[in-house]
Formats: structure tokens, C-alpha cells, sequence
């Protein structure tokens, strides 16, 4: 710990496993309190909190999906109660449903906005009413934003594409109240929903610079900077971390 983010307070949506997981532990590990989000999976999500608050700091566990908007208010508003206020919000939650053009369905497209998109949207808009300055809005987008290399990923480029103006937009208004505002892209990361070990992921790293799959750890640390006082310069960024997936 090198206590320049000790007893901040952070809500991680979709922070129970994976991607998220690891951003909620290496938060823990710096001695930030933490509230993450999950859908389902209770187990893991609940596993996750007792390894954080072995670290010695406040964690809860919130069921919210992202689909939900209301749910998506009310769990930055337990996590201001619970936590006395909140400092970084990790807008992580996210789905991906692949699919040609001819058969997306319109339910899956509206699915894929309400999460990727309306949810980091209103999260934001929600904790940055209870944030000072200093605070923090990190999301976790995608290099599909910049690259989408097979067919079926147009709407969920699409969905990761909006994040980076929306992240633009929002360090303007943000940026005079000292709140800064960043997207982080992830490329291919080895997660138990695509593991580096599958044919998809050989498929992938032919296609990058680094012929390895990144780790959720990596991704973590890039939040654990962009979210600490010697990122306070850096705001309305997308950054890439994808092994030069997208170079």
C-alpha cells in the first residue's frame, strides 16, 4: 500500500468476478473502501468482499443490474450510505451479444445500450453530485472501439465507441469542479469468460504485437494510477491496453 488512496471510497460496477474483480482488489489492496455491483453469481461476488475486507477495509456486495436504471441510482446511493460518500466510481459492467446485422435482435441491441452506455451514464451522473474534488470517473470501454477485426461486433463496437464521447463530454463538464474523467480499452484479457487458453484466443493474439492475453491484474493497475492524485492531469483520455491488438 503506498497510502495515497487510503480510506477513499469506490463503487466498481460488475466488480464480483473477472475484470472487475481484480479493479476491487488492487482498490482493497490500496486501502480504498469498496462497493461493487453484481447481476448474479452471488458466491463469487460475496467471496470477493470477505478477500477484501481481509485487506482490512470496508466492502459490500450490491445485486444491481446495469439494465436497470433505477438499480444502477440506488446502488450509488447505498454506496454513499454505507460508505459515508464516494470518491472513484469504475463504471466496469458490461455484456457483449455478437451477432450478424440480419439477426441482432432489438432486444439485445437495447440490452447492449442500457448496460454499456445508459448505465455509465447514469452512475456517473449520480456520484458526482456526492463527489469533492480529487474525485474520480473511470470506465472500462474496449479497443473494439478502434478495431472490431470479425463479423457480428458491430453494436457492441458501437456501444464501446460512445463511451469515448461520452468520457470527452464529461471531463468538460466535470473539469471545473476537479473531477477528472478517463476510459480505459482493454484488448484481449485473459477472464473466465475468455480465456486465453481457447481457440478463440489464438485466433486473437495472431492479430497483436505482444502475442500474449493481457491479465486482469494489468487492466487493475492502469485503474489504480488513473485514479490516484499522480493521474489529477489526465481527463477525457481513452487509454489502450491491448498488447498492440489495435497498433
Amino acid at each position: 500500500m503506498n497510502h495515497q488512496l487510503e480510506n477513499k471510497r469506490a463503487l466498481i460496477t460488475g466488480g464480483g468476478r473477472g475484470i472487475g474483480a481484480a479493479i476491487t482488489m488492487r482498490l482493497a489492496h490500496e486501502g480504498v473502501h469498496v462497493a461493487l455491483t453484481y447481476v448474479s453469481k452471488p458466491d463469487q461476488a460475496n467471496q470477493t468482499v470477505k478477500e477484501a475486507q481481509a485487506l482490512g477495509v470496508r466492502a459490500i456486495a450490491i445485486q444491481a443490474d446495469s439494465a436497470d436504471a433505477g438499480a444502477v441510482v440506488a446502488a450509488v446511493e447505498q454506496t454513499v450510505g454505507e460508505l459515508g460518500g464516494i470518491d472513484i466510481l469504475v463504471n466496469n459492467a458490461g455484456v457483449a451479444v455478437m451477432a450478424p446485422i440480419d439477426d441482432y435482435r432489438l432486444e439485445d441491441f437495447d440490452r447492449t445500450m442500457a448496460v454499456n452506455l445508459r448505465a455509465v451514464f447514469l452512475a456517473t451522473q449520480a456520484a458526482v453530485r456526492h463527489m469533492q474534488t480529487g474525485g474520480r470517473v473511470i470506465t472500462i470501454g474496449s479497443c473494439n472501439a478502434e478495431r472490431m477485426p470479425f463479423a457480428g461486433g458491430a453494436v457492441y463496437a458501437m456501444s464501446k465507441a460512445g463511451l469515448v464521447g461520452l468520457v470527452k463530454g464529461l471531463a468538460r463538464d466535470l473539469g471545473p469542479r476537479g473531477i477528472t474523467v478517463n476510459n480505459i480499452q482493454p484488448g484481449p484479457i485473459d477472464t473466465d469468460l475468455n480465456p486465453a487458453d481457447s481457440d478463440f484466443a489464438e485466433l486473437m493474439r495472431n492479430q497483436m504485437a505482444l502475442p500474449r492475453y493481457g491479465s486482469a491484474d494489468e487492466v487493475a493497475a492502469m485503474v489504480a494510477y488513473l485514479v490516484g492524485p499522480e493521474a489529477g492531469f489526465i481527463t477525457g483520455a481513452s487509454l489502450t491496453i491491448d498488447g498492440g491488438f489495435t497498433a
